[in-house]
């Protein structure tokens, strides 16, 4: 069983400035809750048991978030009969003895942030989740889930996107393609139209062997000095290790960009 999910948040988020200038994206509020609190809500429901935080040691806001009881208990104390503010810690404080931190101080990439992680590392096979990836109205990490248990093999969620647009995805080639899922046999990251092997496009969600530590130990930093989870991926790949494409059901919002936090808003209110 697949019981601990990496969701890696040492991000800029640039895209959304001025906005995280001041809050870190992950704290954005959409329908009073921020983005985060929709991926863990997902990730519960998937039955995921442990969450590893991959922050800044400089930005101490998202610990805070969820590690405030001094200030609810305050609150509380003057405001007794308000069940509304009692309901609220009580949501956030839920999550506390699931959550661990680990830090990387700048941006170095998805796969240094799992690296960051080895030794909190448990099973064969863990969640990793990007925060800015929002998908709604179906739980894409129980599909995931569900087809890593048919497939005994590392999973990532993708959808089609518009052809014209696979410069700004990581795209996917594949084999035995069904309704729901297909064999990958091919990542290429940001490709020209020309060299994309297909208009499926990787969306934040993986379901990755614990052996992939391996790889990214001895990996060469890629574009932009990081180290890319997709490098690592590819790799194992030509290793013969088998990745499946979960086609998901759900809505994706990039909450990433400002047109998509505002989009998000409006679709999860109309949810609601």
């Amino acid at each position: 069983m697949i019981k601990q999910a990496i969701i890696p948040l040492a991000g800029l988020g640039t895209r959304l400035l001025p906005l995280t200038s001041v809050i870190p994206k992950e704290l954005l509020p959409i329908n009073g809750k921020p983005n985060l609190e929709y991926i863990l809500e997902e990730c519960i429901d998937a039955g995921i048991k442990q969450f590893i935080f991959v922050v800044p040691k400089n930005r101490p806001s998202i610990k805070k978030y969820f590690f405030n009881d001094k200030f609810y208990k305050k609150i509380i104390k003057k405001k007794k009969n308000d069940k509304k503010l009692k309901q609220v810690f009580q949501r956030i404080k839920k999550y506390q003895k699931m959550i661990k931190f680990v830090y990387q101080n700048k941006p170095e990439g998805t796969g240094d942030a799992v690296l960051k992680c080895k030794k909190y590392l448990k099973e064969k096979y863990f969640l990793m989740l990007l925060a800015d990836d929002l998908i709604i109205k179906k739980n894409c990490s129980k599909e995931m889930i569900a087809l890593h248990k048919k497939k005994r093999s590392a999973i990532i969620a993708t959808k089609k996107v518009n052809i014209k647009t696979v410069s700004r995805w990581g795209i996917l080639g594949f084999t035995d393609k069904t309704k729901n899922s297909f064999l990958i046999n091919k990542v290429i990251e940001k490709p020209s139209r020309s060299e994309a092997p297909s208009n499926f496009a990787i969306i934040g969600r993986y379901i990755l062997p614990k052996k992939i530590i391996s790889v990214l130990r001895n990996q060469k930093r890629g574009k932009g000095g990081e180290i890319h989870i997709t490098d690592a991926i590819r790799t194992l790949i030509q290793k013969r290790e088998k990745f499946f494409g979960n086609i998901f059901k759900g809505k994706y919002i990039d909450c990433g960009t400002l047109d998509g936090y505002i989009d998000s808003n409006l679709k999860i209110s109309k949810k609601n």
